[in-house]
C-alpha cells in the first residue's frame, strides 16, 4: 500500500493532472511497471520477511522508518522545508490510518492467510472509498453502484470460502485494515499535508515510530539471526517497496490521470497471486478465483467510471 495521497479520491476534488512532456513516455512505462510490479511483488517479500524470522511490526517499523528517513534525508539536503508541527500532526494521522492500520492488516493477516489472497482483500480498498465518498457527499454513480454491489459479494465469497475460514483475528484485520486505508485516502485532502514527496517522508516516519511502539507494547523480539532471505526481503521493501514505488506512484498522479494511477488496484493482486503460487507454494480455492473475478471486476467498473 502507498502513503502518498491516493487515487481512489474522486476525480472531481484532484487538482489537473500536469500533461506529460514529450519523451516522458519512458517515465509514464516506468511508473506504471514499479506500480503493477513492485507493489504487487512486496506482498510476496512480506511473506519471505515474516517466513525468515522477522516479527511482523518489528519488520514493518524498521521498513518505513528506514524509508522515511532516507526520503526525508535526501529531501533536506535538496532544500525542502521542514514541515510545520500542523503539518507533522497530519502526517501521523495519516501514519496511523494508512500504514499502522492499512498495511499492519498486511503484515498481521499474512502471517496465517497467504499473500495472495491479502492482495485480493487489499484490492478491495476503491469500494470502501467510493463508499465512504459518498457518505461525505459524492455518491458513486450508477457504474460505481454496480461495482460496489459486485464487489461487496466478492469480499462476502472470499469470506465463505476456505482461504479464509478459521482465520478470525486476519479477517477482521483485513476488514479494517482496507477501510482504514480508503478512509484515509478519502479525508487526506483536508488534511495539512506537507508538499509533494515531503507529505509521504512525514507519513512514513510517524506511521514508522507507531509500528515501533505496538512492536514494544506486544514483546516482539528476535528469537534467532533472521535468514539472508529475510533481510534481503527487507531491504527490498525499503528500496523498493517504500521509495521507487512511492516516488512513481507520485509523479502519475501528478503527470495523469486518477483513473490510470489507480490502476495499480485490480493489477496487484493478480501479480501477487502469481508470484505467491510460483516462489511460495501457494494457492487459491475455486471461490477465491471467483471472489477475484468479482472484487477486480468491481474495481474496474468504479475506476472507469472516474476516468
Amino acid at each position: 500500500m502507498a502513503t502518498l495521497s491516493s487515487p481512489t479520491t474522486p476525480s472531481s476534488s484532484l487538482p489537473t493532472a500536469a500533461p506529460l512532456a514529450e519523451g516522458s513516455r519512458a517515465m509514464l512505462v516506468f511508473c506504471l511497471f514499479a506500480l503493477y510490479v513492485i507493489w504487487g511483488s512486496t506482498y510476496l517479500a512480506v511473506h519471505w520477511a515474516l517466513q525468515g524470522g522477522l516479527p511482523p511490526f518489528m519488520m514493518a517499523s524498521v521498513r518505513f522508518l528506514m524509508a522515511g528517513l532516507i526520503l526525508y534525508t535526501a529531501l533536506r539536503v535538496r532544500g525542502a522545508v521542514n514541515p510545520t508541527a500542523r503539518q507533522w500532526a497530519g502526517g501521523a494521522v495519516m501514519g496511523v490510518m494508512l500504514l499502522l492500520l492499512g498495511n499492519g492488516a498486511v503484515v498481521f493477516s499474512q502471517q496465517s492467510v497467504s499473500s495472495g489472497v491479502v492482495a485480493l482483500v487489499v484490492g478491495s480498498v476503491p469500494l470502501w472509498a467510493a463508499l465512504f465518498g459518498g457518505l461525505m457527499g459524492q455518491w458513486p454513480g450508477r457504474a460505481e453502484r454496480w461495482g460496489l454491489a459486485i464487489g461487496f459479494c466478492g469480499l462476502i465469497v472470499l469470506n465463505m470460502g476456505s482461504d479464509l475460514r478459521g482465520n478470525t483475528w486476519a479477517t477482521l484485520a483485513l476488514l479494517v485494515g482496507p477501510m482504514s486505508w480508503a478512509l484515509g485516502s478519502v479525508i487526506s485532502r483536508r488534511l495539512p499535508l506537507a508538499g509533494g514527496l515531503m507529505a509521504s517522508a512525514t507519513q512514513m516516519l510517524t506511521g514508522g515510530a507507531f509500528f515501533l511502539l505496538v512492536s514494544l507494547l506486544r514483546g516482539e523480539h528476535l528469537t534467532a539471526v533472521p535468514s539472508a532471505k529475510a533481510l534481503l526481503s527487507l531491504g527490498y521493501l525499503i528500496v523498493f517497496g517504500s521509495l521507487v514505488a512511492f516516488s512513481a506512484y507520485g509523479y502519475l498522479l501528478r503527470h495523469t490521470r486518477p483513473a490510470l494511477a489507480m490502476s495499480y488496484a485490480y493489477v496487484n493482486p493478480m501479480v501477487a497471486v502469481l508470484l505467491g503460487v510460483v516462489f511460495a507454494g501457494e494457492s487459491l480455492s475455486l471461490g477465491g478465483f471467483v471472489a477475484m473475478g468479482a472484487i477486480l471486476g468491481s474495481v474496474v467498473l468504479i475506476t472507469r467510471a472516474r476516468a
